[in-house]
């Protein structure tokens, strides 16, 4: 009985949720005019105006940002998604960019994305 009363009791335990934070999935990037075109594909698993994939950002490779495209709304029914942001601008001799994804609820994503820029 005291078992089966500790397992109840650890099963009732309320535990934080685990936040799925935006995935990217892909990213290109390529040089027009005086800037830089950045396509980037997301996916989270957007519920509404309350919890939704709601940006990305191009940094340098020291965490520096150089372009934020803002998301104004949810994609419930699109995932994943993708959308661009023109006129970036590129310090002369930058290789690589990093790529993060942000949430309404839980902010930044911890992982980021590569690029290398070609």
């Amino acid at each position: 009985m005291k078992q089966t009363l500790a397992a109840f009791a650890l099963c009732s335990i309320a535990l934080p949720a685990l936040a799925d934070e935006p995935v990217i999935e892909n990213a290109t990037a390529r040089q027009s005019g005086g800037g830089w075109t950045f396509s980037v594909t997301l996916s989270h698993p957007d519920t509404g105006w309350d919890h939704y994939a709601d940006g990305w950002r191009v940094l340098d490779m020291d965490g520096n940002e150089l372009g934020l495209r803002v998301l104004a709304h949810p994609h419930e029914q699109e995932q994943p998604f993708t959308r661009s942001l023109s006129g970036v601008q590129i310090p002369d001799g930058t290789t690589q960019v990093h790529i993060q994804a942000r949430c309404l609820v839980d902010g930044w994503g911890q992982e980021t994305y590569v690029l290398t820029l070609h």
